[in-house]
């Protein structure tokens, strides 16, 4: 974010001599009010007048002028902020997301490079360059008089403490209010996302009542944190106000005592005014500036928490040779490990089923062989390359991924196939579609493959779902297939293009491995490996793993029964 910023300071230059020039030529008014009481009345002179105004409308149009200027060129460092930051941002966002499964503190990372980007095209930025060019109004106070230069110099200092102190005691509560909303929209998202289960189990009236309660918290704690701005903001303008009036009454008395003209007892008033604007601009969007500065300390402890990944190697064709050496994923925030010591290796035209009761730990291998869940401990490698020396894109080219929970993004049906390629390949979506057998089901649509998918797919059926899904996994043509519970490809056609396709993948030198409890998904492994509760039980030919397993349970289910007789 420094070296960014330092890309820029050019600009910022730039931006800091129009704040001069614009600064510079506000003088213009006072002045001109000076001229006025001071020359142009006594003398009575129309021309002079004449003159003096053209004057100050030219100098008046070329501030303008700038200042459009000035406002055009911090939108653009606004612009070129977000672009030089966007792609690390969603970069580390995904890492951070990677990591830290339940929290969400990385999906507002996007949302912070927005915050950021805006305030640079407020006018809150631009009154930031302003505010140091108030000692010089105040300087040309205090030529006019000492009394009106102090009276300024107080009233500005008294503003400047009010507004301190409300950053002090207003920025806590700022933070706790930008929290609770976060919750109350995270929940009030899931229940959305989640329609289905809240309708059909009569959830509706429980989940608007939690959603209810999270917003209330939230919109109480904004509300109490505006009263207690609002009063201080309250204060501050009734504060400059008097301050403008009193300047008015000092220089009337000064004007009562010949100390003063009148032209200068009006064009103290101005200045007065001008030289309290940028005070209160920065004070009015004192919460614009704190958002901001919140969403970039934000952005700058996920920027550094998870530094630039290093790009790995694009292997073009490697072989689909797996050697999983005893791997250990323990999650975030968890001292229990959710699959432990896990070995076995896998060869080009194999297939290899993990079988285990609920909660054996299937999923977590699944992610984990995609490199999603990162081993704490054991080394994951495909054709002796370890996963993370991969380029993270070409790893996902080579190995396909059916996830247990299926989610699709806003697009076409050919788009979501082709993961959201700009410009899909439809000879390959084709391709990959006929593989899953998805092809025929994907005509049957209103627009066939360029029919739109709703909100997660929500238009499609659970089947329909997973072919799509299995069809983009195999997409880029991978020499590696994970699926993660494909129980509803095994009926009817679906389940013979599903045979089909993983002989056909193994023909063709490539490897799979199933994730399933159901005896059809098993057809096609030559091995079987048993998790349960995380841990390895069984790794071994498919028919001699389930004879072993049908023996247990037998010896399991006759032991009680000749106890009791007994």
């Amino acid at each position: 974010m420094a070296r960014l910023l330092g890309r820029v300071r050019r600009q910022f230059v730039l931006v800091a001599i129009f704040a001069a020039f614009i600064n510079l030529l506000v003088l213009a008014g006072p002045l001109f009010m000076l001229q006025v009481y001071d020359r142009v009345l006594p003398a009575r002179s129309l021309p002079t007048l004449i003159n003096l105004f053209l004057l100050v409308a030219f100098l008046f149009t070329m501030m303008g002028v700038i200042d459009w200027a000035r406002g055009r060129l911090l939108a653009r460092i606004g612009a070129d902020h977000q672009r030089g930051l966007e792609r690390r941002v969603f970069d580390a966002a995904i890492i951070d997301a990677t990591i830290n499964t339940q929290e969400r503190s990385s999906n507002n990372a996007l949302r912070d490079l927005e915050i950021v980007q805006r305030y640079y095209a407020s006018p809150v930025a631009a009154a930031v360059f302003d505010l140091p060019w108030t000692p010089l109004y105040l300087g040309v106070l205090f030529v006019f008089h000492p009394w009106l230069g102090a009276l300024a110099f107080a009233g500005g200092a008294t503003l400047i403490l009010l507004s301190l102190a409300t950053q002090f005691i207003t920025r806590g509560r700022m933070e706790e209010t930008t929290q609770l909303e976060n919750k109350a929209r995270y929940l009030g998202n899931d229940f959305l996302r989640q329609i289905e289960t809240v309708v059909s189990l009569g959830m509706r009236e429980s989940g608007f009542k939690r959603w209810q309660a999270a917003r209330h918290e939230s919109m109480d704690n904004a509300i109490r944190a505006t009263d207690l701005s609002g009063s201080f903001h309250a204060s501050m303008r009734a504060l400059r106000m008097l301050l403008q009036t009193s300047m008015l009454a000092l220089g009337a008395y000064l004007v009562l005592q010949g100390e003063l003209s009148a032209g200068a007892m009006i064009a103290a008033s101005i200045l007065m005014g001008r030289s309290l604007a940028p005070v209160e601009l920065a004070v009015g969007g004192w919460t614009q500036w704190q958002r901001a500065t919140v969403a970039r300390d934000r952005l700058a402890a996920l920027l550094g928490a998870h530094p630039p990944e290093q790009k790995g190697t694009e292997w073009v064709s490697p072989k689909a040779r797996l050697a999983v050496e005893d791997i250990t994923v323990r999650p975030a925030n968890s001292d229990r490990a959710a699959i432990e010591m896990i070995s076995f290796s896998l060869e080009p035209g194999e297939a290899l089923g993990v079988i285990g009761p609920l909660g054996a730990g299937k999923s977590v291998l699944a992610r984990s062989l995609c490199n999603f869940a990162h081993p704490s401990s054991g080394t994951i490698r495909l054709d002796e390359v370890p996963l993370d020396q991969y380029d993270r894109d070409n790893l996902g080219r080579l190995i396909g991924y059916l996830p247990q929970s299926v989610t699709f993004f806003p697009g076409t049906v050919a788009e979501n196939i082709a993961r959201l390629d700009l410009a899909p390949d439809m000879d390959r979506v084709i391709a990959a579609a006929k593989r899953a057998g998805a092809h025929q089901m994907i005509l049957k649509m209103p627009a066939g493959y360029d029919t739109p998918i709703e909100f997660e797919g929500a238009s499609l059926s659970d089947r329909q779902r997973q072919l799509v899904a299995l069809s983009r996994a195999l997409y880029h043509d991978p020499i590696l297939l994970i699926l993660d519970e494909p129980n509803l490809l095994l009926g009817g056609d679906a389940g013979a293009c599903l045979h089909t396709m993983l002989s056909d993948l193994k023909a063709r030198g490539g490897a799979a491995i199933v994730m399933t409890n159901s005896p059809g998904a098993l057809a096609e492994c030559e091995r079987i490996l048993v998790l349960d509760h995380g841990a390895q039980r069984a790794l071994g030919a498919r028919d001699d793993v389930l004879k072993r397993m049908i023996a247990s349970a037998t010896k399991a289910r006759v032991v009680p029964r000749a106890d009791s007789a007994a």
